[in-house]
């Protein structure tokens, strides 16, 4: 890279510009002096040809009459060609030209009429120089003088173009701007804790030296996407009070090859003279991932690619980490890392930056709330609590949706309302009040909803249901049934599983019960059914008949479970295959006879319950369980028409997380059970 642009810096001085070093912008070409002296010169030359006074331009006849009149004083001047001579006219004295015709010319009819009247002649040959100079190389100077300006300044533009794309694009911040610490982070106690030696050692690197440590030399924040990775490595560098350079993985790569590799070597170049400093590389896996294969290059091309992971990987190797420099990165994609990126050696500490837990997330909605104007009767713990699996740029978004629904609503500080509908936004999306729905079809959306809430009710493991609504959200939710789990879960038990196949194919179950037939509003309750069963069955070992056996995951699936991609799973018998199908069958069927068992014995229930739903659109969780154990009367239709118009309310709010069931729309799947060891 540096050889490359001291070659163009010479070559740009020779042409008379200067694009610039290594600065992130380039200058402003600057003309070289000895340009400014060619022109001076080629200008005066042209003043001097075209200020000179031009002769008159006579006809042929015109000159023959003058000559007999005696107007011509002095000598004229005969070429081959041209005559030119002075006439005299009223008194003053006219430089002329005229042009022989081709027929005299070559004759003596000239020269014999001026000795008649005794006019003095000579014949001129013109310089055969002077008219190559002024016929040919001044116009040729001037057009390659126009060439040279516009010519050079376009290739100019252009080297300074591609030097561009050769430069680095990191972003420097130095100690200065660095005021992100770790009191900015909350919520990731764990991970702080891990960064705390690397802060000590930026500050303080003898400690470690001495005692004949060595420092990693590079940590990799692994984690979703939104839980404060990149937060992490900015609050490392003001810390340690070192700079901090950040560059996305994306940016390495251009549609020039070895670019990449340029750059890694300029980047490690930039940290190690600014030392000690703190490098970060945001999205590992864009240029780290494994060579070769389907995730790699693509079926092993040393594309640009691989040229820039293996540059990086010869940096890391060569690099000395008691330089004080330290290499920290963030992927959320860690399976996919090439193996060679992630040993002992290069990243040697990998640090899990995961979706907080309940105090996790209270401390990160306190840090969001300090600038917000949140009323007195906000409690921050129980949003924690209703906002299960958020990431902190989840939250954050909670308390600005929140902001700005108070803002609009011209209310003086945030309350409860805000907060919950922000999270109702953040999972399910804005209310589609544009979205009108038939009667028939909201029929079916109410009654669907109920099933799954009364399922949700009626199990023994599943968690309390918060909230059924059938107000359209998002894309194409048009309805929700939503649960508040009392606490967060990292496993998951086979009567769970169970429970939850039984509440998923609840809403399917009341369509058949209530209208003796189905709609394609169970579509995501039926796929993710599936998903749930045919994991017990490959993967969990929860079939009898099949055994303890784990056929491998057949795909890559989100941090939350979800199946991204299918893979290629292990391969199975016939005889196998067909028992995994038959075991998966009847866990859905199983849970689909609990279902109907259910609901055919609150058939009553689900009418009512319907009915009502129709009508005030949304359900609170106390009032469905008040409303099922008979604790509270279950209002009519008219009533709830009445009460809703007494109010002065078309219908109710919705809030809350967690959604159970979205007819026609791609549902928030529940964690997977976490692996347990041994």
């Amino acid at each position: 890279m540096t050889a490359m642009a001291n070659g163009n810096e010479r070559r740009n001085r020779w042409s008379g510009f200067d694009l610039g070093g290594g600065s992130g912008e380039p200058r402003r070409l600057r003309t070289s002096p000895w340009v400014w002296v060619i022109g001076f010169l080629v200008v005066l030359v042209l003043f001097n040809y075209f200020a000179a006074p031009r002769p008159s331009k006579l006809d042929y006849s015109d000159f023959l009459k003058r000559v007999s009149a005696g107007q011509i004083v002095g000598t004229v001047k005969i070429s081959a060609t041209t005559v030119t001579g002075t006439y005299t006219e009223e008194g003053r004295k006219v430089e002329f030209t005229a042009d022989i015709p081709p027929i005299l010319q070559g004759t003596t009819q000239l020269t014999d009429q001026l000795d008649q009247q005794g006019v003095p002649y000579t014949g001129v040959t013109p310089s055969p120089i002077s008219s190559f100079l002024i016929g040919w190389v001044v116009p040729l100077l001037l057009f390659g003088l126009l060439w040279f300006f516009l010519i050079r300044r376009m290739s100019g533009a252009q080297t300074s173009a591609a030097l561009n794309l050769g430069r680095n694009k990191v972003r420097i911040y130095d100690r200065k701007e660095m005021k992100t610490t770790f009191g900015d982070v909350a919520g990731l106690d764990e991970a702080v804790e891990e960064l705390r030696e690397i802060v000590d050692f930026l500050k303080t690197p003898k400690k470690y030296q001495r005692l004949g440590g060595r420092i990693p030399k590079g940590v990799l924040l692994l984690g979703p996407p939104g839980c404060g990775k990149t937060l992490l490595a900015r609050a490392v560098a003001g810390e340690a009070n070192v700079p901090f350079f950040f560059m996305s993985g994306s940016e390495f790569v251009e549609m020039f090859v070895g670019l990449g590799a340029a750059r890694v070597r300029e980047l490690f170049n930039q940290a190690k003279e600014r030392a000690p400093a703190l490098v970060f590389i945001d999205e590992l896996d864009t240029i780290g991932k494994g060579r070769g294969g389907a995730l790699g290059a693509g079926f092993g091309a040393h594309d640009e690619r691989e040229q820039t992971l293996n540059q990086l990987l010869v940096e890391m190797d060569g690099f000395d980490s008691s330089k004080g420099v330290i290499i920290m990165a963030a992927t959320n994609r860690p399976d996919v890392l090439d193996p060679a990126l992630t040993r002992p050696g290069r990243f040697d500490r990998q640090v899990v930056v995961d979706r907080p837990d309940l105090r996790g997330r209270e401390a990160i909605l306190r840090v969001h709330a300090r600038g917000v104007a949140l009323d007195p009767n906000v409690d921050l713990r129980v949003l924690a609590s209703r906002t299960p699996g958020f990431t902190g740029a989840d939250l954050a978004n909670v308390i600005n949706e929140a902001a700005l629904l108070a803002a609009r609503r011209e209310k003086n500080s945030v309350t409860m309302e805000e907060l919950e509908e922000a999270i109702d936004r953040v999972t399910a999306g804005l209310e589609r009040k544009s979205r009108i729905m038939s009667e028939r079809e909201r029929e079916i959306v109410a009654t669907h909803e109920m099933g799954h809430a009364l399922l949700a009710l009626d199990m023994p493991t599943a968690d309390p249901v918060h909230r059924v609504s059938i107000i359209p959200r998002g894309a194409a939710a048009l309805g929700m049934t939503m649960q508040r789990p009392l606490e967060d879960r990292y496993l998951l038990t086979e009567p769970e599983l169970k429970d939850r196949l039984a509440i998923l194919l609840g809403g399917r179950t009341a369509e058949e019960i209530s209208f003796k037939q189905v709609s394609t509003g169970a579509q995501n309750d039926l796929q993710r059914a599936t998903e749930i069963a045919r994991a017990m069955v490959t993967e969990y070992g929860m079939s009898d008949r099949v055994g303890p056996l784990s056929f491998g995951n057949d795909g890559f699936r989100s941090p939350e479970g979800r199946l991204l991609f299918p893979g290629a799973a292990q391969e199975l018998s016939p005889e196998l295959a067909s028992l995994v199908d038959e075991e998966v069958k009847r866990l859905v069927d199983e849970a689909h006879e609990r279902a109907n068992r259910v609901l055919e014995a609150q058939r009553d229930l689900l009418d009512r319950l319907a009915d009502l739903l129709m009508v005030i659109e949304v359900i609170e969780g106390s009032d469905l369980n008040a409303y099922v154990q008979g604790t509270k009367p279950i209002p009519t239709p008219e009533e709830a028409r009445a009460r809703l118009e007494e109010s002065g309310n078309g219908r109710r709010t919705p809030s809350g997380p967690d959604i159970i069931g979205q007819p026609q729309t791609q549902p928030i799947p529940p964690p997977p059970p976490a692996a347990v060891d041994g």
